[in-house]
């Protein structure tokens, strides 16, 4: 038993020895008010006022930068952004991420004993009024409020897609090239006919084996299989016959140059005739058709009124 409890006494006191408190977290600080603060006059685009609750020596700067010689944003670009930021966006707000809030990190260290550290995440949304483009990004920030309860430096972590996308949007890019006449849209011809003409075995040859269908009325995305829509075509058989169909305009195919996407968009009047009384229904059918290297169809997305065929 000596020995058992000799252990025991061993083990709480590497654990305690093992642990070390470095200072205190708190959820209500006067260093949260300052940030928050800050951060709503940003949103409004008073630069004045940002400026009033930066430390003379401020320096902002980017987490995900991958440049070792980024000097950051002083007191006077930051403050001055804050304009740019409201005065380019609809919309705009920053607050706090669902479920989140600011943690005020006040370390013992002697290194930080003058100032503390804030973290938070954020949501940040707004609309690009030049290029309409929209923002709805998580933020995560660094601030640390020195003993004036100023702000002396913030790091951001965030996605910067959005905002290559805006930059990008200033200017007009071509992605790829529109065709009119394409083996592709040979391929989704001889498909339709194939169906006019009762060839199913023909229609489905030029689909890949693993593509996936989707249409409008559909919740699901991830779409379902040849095999699964080959069954729902049956089912549709059984009541109705297929008299003709007829091209409407013309298909376009579109060779995107952003991910090498063969798209084709087509559309149909589909005439069926009703089964129990001979009704002639026509049936209009919007078809985006993607293809792969090989020409063939790899996912099919068909917008139509399904409330036709009731």
């Amino acid at each position: 038993m000596k020995t058992t409890i000799l252990s025991v006494m061993m083990l709480i006191a590497f654990i305690a020895t093992a642990q070390k408190k470095n200072g205190t977290i708190y959820s209500d600080h006067p260093a949260i008010t300052a940030v928050e603060a800050m951060t709503q006059a940003f949103v409004s685009g008073d630069t004045d006022k940002v400026a009033s609750y930066l430390a003379d020596d401020f320096m902002a700067y980017n987490g995900t930068s991958i440049n070792p010689n980024d000097k950051g944003q002083d007191k006077a670009a930051f403050s001055n952004s804050a304009k740019s930021w409201h005065d380019n966006l609809d919309y705009f707000s920053i607050s706090r991420s669902k479920g989140a809030y600011p943690d005020a990190l006040e370390y013992k260290d002697d290194n930080f004993k003058d100032m503390v550290w804030v973290q938070t995440w954020e949501d940040m949304k707004g609309v690009h009024k030049k290029t309409g483009v929209k923002i709805n990004q998580p933020m995560h920030r660094l601030f640390v409020v020195n003993k004036n309860n100023k702000i002396q430096t913030i790091i951001t972590y965030s996605n910067d897609d959005v905002g290559s996308e805006i930059r990008q949007s200033y200017s007009d890019r071509k992605n790829g090239t529109i065709y009119n006449h394409h083996e592709n849209i040979n391929s989704v011809r001889k498909m339709m006919y194939a169906i006019e003409n009762n060839d199913w075995e023909k229609a489905y040859s030029f689909y890949d084996k693993d593509a996936r269908f989707t249409d409008s009325s559909s919740a699901d995305n991830q779409g379902i299989s040849l095999t699964e829509q080959k069954a729902i075509d049956k089912q549709i058989l059984e009541k109705y016959d297929v008299a003709s169909i007829d091209m409407v305009g013309y298909p376009d195919y579109l060779h995107y140059e952003m991910g090498d996407a063969r798209v084709v968009m087509s559309w149909w009047n589909i005439n069926f005739i009703r089964k129990a009384d001979k009704k002639a229904i026509v049936f209009p059918i919007h078809y985006i058709q993607d293809f792969n290297e090989e020409g063939k169809i790899t996912s099919e997305t068909a917008y139509y009124n399904a409330k036709l065929l009731d």
